[in-house]
């Protein structure tokens, strides 16, 4: 199962998954939700000084940043577990809390690997429909009786934020482990990470990869109870996250707060600012709360030809279940916006 993405940017399959080539660097990647304003400050510096101590291994668990992100969610660095990116905290949470057979509920279009790794560790993926108003249909997810129930919040691909009660709702009823997965949270204003080291079934993931700005590094954690950590660890492993990596995130973690602020709300600005350009070019593009908009479209890959003929790099997807085919573009700063939008009107 896919969430029905057509990538200008596919290459051959290996294994059953796609190997991701990166854009040409004459295009401007709207592709990937990255932060295309840069990297914050304090992390950049970290990076030029970690250069010199690439010969050793990194922290086997990656205490350093475990440190930083329990300092800034309030919780004990036992309550974090690292990894490299966020899908390798989804990826081992998969295999620790998903035996053979068992079923992975969540409600789709939502974040292409979650099916993936849930078919890796043995365990049966089982997409539900949203809701017609878009949220997550919770009493469905709950109907599953699923080992592992998997909320986006926001939801990629399509931007939007599930309600704070049917979040609740799961949590509070759901039998097995509840994955939150908090990529945009930054964006959206709202987290559940204070919540989960006294919940006891919640893991929460975040990565680094988005509003800070370093998805070449490939660092994200998760929040949970600390028996939870524990047996993600197991599945994760050693030596996952590399010392660069780790030592940039924390910098970024400690020292970054008002430059991520500043950025995020420039984000949300130009989110809101390319959506009432979309809109008055006769688009109807969904509802966001993260650093992108989806936006129905039809013959998606066609106009993402397009697009990258000129030299911008859209997502797009192919029959997104009660969508259909949809752009999914990242915002930046606006002179990439406006430029999108001069394509786009010439494209109609």
């Amino acid at each position: 199962m896919t969430d029905g993405a057509v990538s200008p940017l596919a290459v051959p399959m290996i294994g059953g998954l796609a190997r991701y080539a990166p854009p040409p660097a004459s295009g401007l990647n709207l592709a990937d939700n990255t932060n295309l304003w840069g990297t914050p400050p304090a992390a950049a510096r970290e990076i030029a000084a970690a250069a010199a101590g690439v010969a050793s291994y990194p922290s086997l668990y990656g205490e350093e940043l475990k440190a930083a992100a329990a300092g800034l969610l309030g919780v004990t660095a036992n309550d974090v577990v690292t990894g490299c990116g966020s899908d390798n905290v989804l990826d081992a949470a998969m295999r620790a809390f998903a035996a053979p057979g068992a079923r992975v509920a969540f409600c789709a279009p939502t974040f292409v690997m979650v099916p993936k790794f849930a078919t890796l560790a043995g365990a049966t993926p089982v997409p539900l429909a949203f809701r017609p108003d878009g949220d997550i249909d919770a009493e469905a997810l709950l109907a599953a009786d699923a080992a592992i129930t998997y909320v986006c919040a926001p939801n990629n691909p399509t931007g939007v934020q599930p309600s704070d009660a049917a979040v609740a709702q799961v949590l509070a009823h759901a039998r097995g482990l509840v994955i939150v997965d908090e990529a945009y949270a930054e964006f959206s204003g709202r987290s559940w990470a204070g919540e989960a080291r006294a919940h006891g079934r919640l893991l929460v993931c975040r990565t680094m990869s988005k509003a800070y700005g370093m998805a070449g590094l490939r660092a994200g954690y998760g929040v949970a109870r600390a028996d939870v950590v524990a047996a993600v660890e197991r599945a994760r492993g050693p030596y996952t996250l590399n010392a660069l990596a780790e030592r940039a995130a924390a910098a970024a973690l400690r020292g970054d707060a008002a430059w991520i602020a500043e950025h995020v709300r420039l984000a949300v600005q130009t989110r809101e600012r390319l959506a009432e350009g979309l809109h008055a070019l006769g688009y109807a593009p969904l509802p966001s709360a993260a650093n992108f908009l989806c936006v129905p479209v039809a013959g998606a890959s066609v106009v993402a030809a397009r697009l990258r003929e000129r030299g911008l790099l859209v997502r797009a997807f192919a029959a997104l279940p009660g969508i259909g085919d949809a752009l999914r573009i990242t915002v930046g700063p606006w002179t990439i916006m406006q430029r999108l939008l001069d394509a786009l009107a010439e494209d109609r």
